[in-house]
């Protein structure tokens, strides 16, 4: 491997002082508040830096690429001793977010507002060349992934045969969805690299960092495999709750259930970039970690539809978030009858609409979107929560025919408060999707019609 040119170091202040970090493609220098990224003049099959043209024209598309979610990190680039350099603002590295995850920091509250925020991103990043994410490349993609690992993993022969023959199968199966969704826009000009080691917590914030820049493939991908990255690296660090938080925070601001029919193979896919990633390092027990989590997320799983039951301010909301938070595992959406039926009308979640969505007809349409929703989300495999009032037994019984017809479980959560509670609790409200006041929580009472007994068997 090449080793750092002398005057790179030598061109930086108080050169003695300064520390450098290593990876197979690149030196860092650290230098009191700033951080020196330079590339090694190395040609590999998925890169290539070898010449000082390729290295500068390359540390010009870091800096243009990442300062789209780090604009405050990345500054410019340098020339050091005539090696172009990205100069980034240095960070405290105990804030990156495995580190965070490994101490027990990251929060829900954190991943929130980085939910909203990537969602927000994703929208209005460019749209990819028609050549990037057809299902023919998601495909090969995946599939090189078990060509190589099979010479590096000689002994998981078996992990790896039962995992390449589910990729096959479940490619074929979702055939259909990769195709809509490339021709529905959804591959677009993201990240790349978006596993916890790249994303980094900035006066409380999370910012992604090191994005690729070095392959358009590798970043203009399908939106559901830009998350795929953080989800399965919060399963890896043993935080499910944290990851199905994650995932349900993004799918409220982003309204993208089509994705979760490509989702776990898109986990999966990552699992086996990661577990190739550590066997070229030279680390068996890592990468056989994520053969473990792989095989786990193909394995048969039996979905459960959970509906609420309740006027306004009676908790539901409160218990399906604490069920997402306290998952063992990524099987579980939640579907909020307040946030999609403002998505029905064109409205963010948290926007107000004044009242004038909550007709009659407007509620007919509303509980016909959340029954579509949970259909299509049960029949590809995900436990469904609809976190909705579900006032008439009408309603209620729809949901309970299509849980019969699907032949999946069915339960009933009806948390119940006085009306005293009901209106101290949406008087405390704040930020959230609700709109209901306390009028209408009495309003609601007034044609409430409790289940029975037969409901709740």
């Amino acid at each position: 491997m090449p080793e750092l040119p002398l005057a790179c170091l030598q061109a930086l202040p108080d050169s003695a002082s300064v520390e450098i970090r290593e990876t197979h493609i690149s030196w860092v220098l650290l230098a009191g508040e700033f951080a020196y990224k330079v590339k090694k003049p190395v040609t590999l099959p998925f890169l290539d830096y070898g010449t000082v043209d390729k290295r500068r024209f390359y540390c010009h598309e870091e800096l243009r690429l990442n300062r789209r979610f780090a604009p405050g990190l990345y500054l410019d680039v340098v020339e050091l001793a005539g090696e172009p350099a990205v100069k980034m603002r240095r960070f405290d590295e105990t804030l990156r977010l495995d580190e965070v995850c490994r101490r027990g920091g990251l929060t829900q509250d954190h991943l929130s507002r980085f939910a909203r925020e990537l969602a927000d991103f994703q929208n209005g990043a460019a749209l990819a060349a028609a050549e990037f994410g057809t299902p023919e490349r998601i495909r090969s993609d995946a599939l090189e992934n078990f060509d190589e690992l099979e010479h590096l993993l000689p002994a998981e022969e078996a992990s790896l045969a039962r995992l390449r023959q589910w990729t096959e199968a479940e490619w074929q199966r979702r055939h259909g969805d990769f195709t809509r969704r490339h021709a529905s826009g959804f591959i677009r000009e993201g990240h790349g690299d978006l596993h916890l080691g790249n994303l980094v917590l900035v006066d409380g914030r999370i910012v992604a960092f090191d994005g690729i820049e070095f392959s358009t493939s590798l970043r203009a991908i399908d939106v559901a495999s830009e998350i795929a990255f953080t989800l399965l690296d919060l399963l890896d660090h043993e935080q499910p709750g944290l990851a199905t938080w994650l995932l349900n925070e993004w799918l409220v601001w982003s309204g993208d259930f089509d994705a979760l029919a490509v989702l776990r193979f898109y986990l999966v896919y990552r699992a086996m970039v990661r577990a190739k990633v550590a066997a070229l390092r030279g680390d068996p027990a890592e990468a056989d970690g994520y053969l473990t989590l792989a095989l786990r997320l193909i394995a048969p799983f039996a979905p459960l539809l959970s509906i609420t039951c309740g006027p306004s301010g009676c908790g539901k909301t409160y218990l399906t978030s604490c069920r997402l938070a306290s998952a063992e595992f990524l099987t579980t959406v939640r579907i909020r009858s307040d946030v999609e039926r403002k998505r029905l009308f064109g409205l963010a979640p948290d926007a107000a609409s004044g009242g004038t969505i909550y007709t009659r007809r407007a509620n007919a349409r509303t509980y016909a979107r959340l029954a579509e929703l949970t259909e299509s989300l049960l029949s590809a495999g995900w436990s469904v929560i609809v976190d909705a009032a579900f006032l008439r037994r009408a309603e209620r019984d729809r949901f309970r025919s299509l849980a019969k017809r699907l032949a999946v479980p069915f339960e009933l959560i009806a948390p119940q408060a006085s009306p005293d509670e009901l209106a101290r609790r949406i008087a405390a409200r704040r930020n959230d999707a609700s709109e209901a006041t306390v009028e209408v929580m009495q309003q609601q009472l007034r044609w409430f019609e409790p289940p029975g007994d037969d409901e709740r068997l």
